[in-house]
């Protein structure tokens, strides 16, 4: 499926802000701090959640290789997305120099990704781990870990106040940070929709935005969400061209 204007949009914006990332060394000053289950949390406009106490860096849904999962059943699509989507990878860990990097399920778009991987972007993920530690957290289109990877796979995880999992429990979601749902919302600005992927916290659980270039996004108002926050608290942190716009639900758009 082809992405639509304002993905391509979003991502060239996300792709000129990971070039700027790498070229400079100060923190991201249009990053945006939060709280969630009393743990300090940073959501970056390149889509990462830096945790400053513990110094973890999440991402979720990097989607890699779904341009050849999709080419594997016939579909052609360009065949970039993988290294695009480890250009900001790399630039939102140069940022934050993380200890720890913690990938939140769907690393891959399916079991055959990391198999397949090329030698060459094999060789990008082996730098961007060399000298810290890596967990990749399985999903659904990943079930089996992944293969001849620097790190360990895990189905999720506990440490530091908070649990790492990739789909959101319905029935224990106090201190959980997840993905899976990819969340987007919309915003009214100068009488025009604005649609971004968003970070959405009530402050007890928080759901990752989707990573991956090629992984598109499902509003935040959908029956999917449902259930999973206090409505009354909770907060959309959307990724502007090079901020975060924190937008209370109640004044969303569908």
């Amino acid at each position: 499926m082809p992405a639509a204007p304002w993905e391509d949009i979003e991502l060239m914006h996300r792709l000129g802000l990971a070039a700027r990332t790498l070229s400079m060394t100060d923190a991201a000053s249009g990053a945006e701090e939060i709280i969630v289950n009393g743990v300090l949390a940073v959501c970056d406009p390149l889509g990462g959640l830096y945790l400053p106490e513990t110094g973890t860096l999440v991402v979720s849904d990097l989607h890699l290789e779904k341009g050849a999962a999709f080419a594997r059943r016939g579909m052609m699509l360009p065949p970039y997305d993988t290294v695009a989507t480890l250009n900001i990878l790399s630039a939102v860990i140069t940022r934050y120099d993380p200890k720890l990097v913690i990938s939140l399920g769907d690393n891959f778009h399916d079991r055959k990704g990391s198999k397949y991987l090329a030698p060459e972007l094999r060789a990008l993920i082996a730098g961007m781990a060399r000298g810290r530690d890596w967990i990749w957290i399985n999903g659904n289109h990943d079930p089996d870990g992944t293969v001849d990877l620097p790190g360990s796979c895990a189905d999720e995880l506990i440490y530091g106040g908070l649990v790492f999992r990739h789909e959101p429990s319905l029935i224990s979601g106090k201190g959980e940070i997840a993905g899976h749902l990819h969340p987007s919302a919309t915003v009214r600005r100068r009488e025009k929709s604005v649609r971004r992927p968003c970070f959405a916290s009530d402050g007890s659980r928080l759901l990752m935005p989707a990573f991956g270039v090629l992984a598109g996004g499902l509003d935040l108002r959908h029956q999917a969400m449902h259930g999973l926050f206090d409505r009354e608290k909770l907060v959309a942190h959307l990724l502007g061209r090079d901020r975060i716009y924190s937008v209370r639900y109640t004044n969303l758009t569908a």
